[in-house]
């Protein structure tokens, strides 16, 4: 019997070898080894951006039953509801599950302060994402990620397999060698649904106060919390609760 691989039993990535000469780049020997290794204790959280669609087409063709779970903040578009409810229809087997928040936005902003996100967008991210992710992933061994290297300075050195130090888990990251350009090309060659959105320069997608769009070609996390020092949420750095 093969030992299950954890985070207390964590050493490297045992793919970081891997032949990634196919047309999904080892994301879908990653994806059907994470599912046979981890069945039922493996979750996948997804923002629904370009890069989950890729991750929820094949996943479906592992296990169509999966646990896919989106931290609904109660701040995203609209479009991006409607994209889950298409999501839903085409992957009816699939396990979809709108995590939201312990504090609704109205007991958030009597216990911290109205639109907290202007003030202290690391607070609100962590009430409205890390620790509800945190509450799903305390029944799971590992999880899946859209990260790719190609994001930011700050993913660059993901591997497909990580020792999630933020929640004590493993991070199973299929998509680290894919470009851009990957990503769209599969999504139509394959004919995938996506966030409209994205047809008007919003590369990177998440709540509506902190997304813009983006009129440069720089990086993908350009458009996030514009005016803060901030690129991430939170859900892939180190540990650094707020107070």
């Amino acid at each position: 019997m093969v030992e299950v691989l954890t985070y207390e039993k964590f050493d490297t990535d045992p793919f970081k070898d891997l032949d990634i000469n196919d047309e999904t780049k080892g994301a879908y020997q990653i994806i059907k080894w994470a599912y046979e290794h981890y069945g039922d204790s493996i979750v996948y959280s997804c923002s629904f951006g370009a890069e989950g669609m890729i991750l929820i087409d094949l996943i479906s063709k592992v296990k169509a039953d999966a646990k896919i779970v989106f931290l609904d903040t109660d701040l995203h578009f609209q479009e991006t509801y409607e994209l889950i409810d298409r999501v839903k229809e085409r992957y009816p087997s699939l396990n979809i599950e709108l995590k939201k928040p312990d504090l609704t936005l109205e007991q958030q902003a009597d216990q911290y302060e109205p639109a907290l996100w202007t003030s202290d967008p690391n607070q609100c991210c962590y009430i409205r994402k890390i620790k509800p992710l945190e509450e799903v992933l305390s029944g799971a061994t590992a999880w899946v990620s859209g990260l790719r290297r190609e994001q930011s300075l700050s993913r660059q050195d993901t591997d497909f397999i990580n020792k999630d130090e933020r929640f004590k888990s493993i991070k199973v990251c299929p998509l680290i060698h894919w470009t851009w350009d990957d990503v769209w090309n599969y999504i139509n060659k394959h004919d995938l649904t996506y966030n409209t959105l994205h047809d008007f320069q919003y590369p990177s997608i998440g709540c509506i106060p902190c997304t813009s769009q983006v009129t440069s070609n720089d990086d993908s996390r350009d458009g996030r919390w514009t005016n803060f020092n901030k690129t991430e949420c939170g859900l892939h750095t180190p540990n650094n609760k707020p107070k």
